[in-house]
């Protein structure tokens, strides 16, 4: 249990892994089971909504104008920009909730989780991994939405991605989804008890 947590607030806990390893599956399933102790981490993009997704849904959706000038207003507790678009973390979401006792969830690339374990240290890392490395090759190809390039290059940043895996408190292979479920589960429960002590 982190030492440097504050007792009566909440628990900031940082989901990361490669892209395809199955992180948005498992934070969906945690939060439909704590909720409405644990709460998910929209972040904030410039990008236009893609079909089916809704604002404050997916993400809260802005221009790249309004995304700026929230930089320049500091709004961010981590903030990136990704192929032609803005991605953010608004800051006041994490404080607000963090301090009334509730739980955040974040899903994010280990970048941006560096950044965000400066601000608050006491967050609780989490590391998602394939079984194997050829087993996350074929499921982003399963996947069918990127060009060969595109592909390649997610493929050499989940390489690099895999280094950061002694950054966090705990890792889970994501072979079984049921399995891994359970044993994200139990490291929630392990923090929530400790916060409701």
């Amino acid at each position: 249990m982190n030492s440097q947590h504050i007792a009566g607030k909440g628990y900031l806990f940082i989901v990361s892994g490669p892209s395809g390893v199955g992180k948005t599956v498992l934070c969906n399933a945690i939060v439909a089971k704590y909720a409405p102790a644990v709460v998910y981490s929209i972040s904030t993009t410039s990008r236009a909504p893609r079909g089916g997704e809704t604002d404050g849904q997916e993400y809260n959706f802005c221009t790249a104008e309004d995304f700026e000038q929230a930089i320049g207003r500091n709004e961010f507790a981590e903030w990136a920009f990704v192929h032609g678009n803005y991605y953010g973390t608004p800051r006041q979401f994490l404080t607000d909730n963090l301090n009334i006792g509730r739980h955040v969830i974040l899903n994010i690339d280990v970048q941006g989780a560096m950044k965000i374990r400066c601000e608050y240290p006491d967050s609780v890392m989490i590391f998602i991994l394939p079984p194997s490395f050829e087993e996350l090759e074929s499921r982003i190809r399963k996947r069918n939405m990127d060009s060969e390039g595109s592909l390649l290059h997610r493929l050499e940043n989940a390489r690099k991605e895999l280094d950061y895996r002694e950054q966090y408190h705990h890792a889970i292979v994501n072979d079984n989804l049921d399995e891994a479920i359970k044993e994200l589960s139990r490291i929630f429960k392990s923090y929530l008890n400790a916060a409701s002590v």
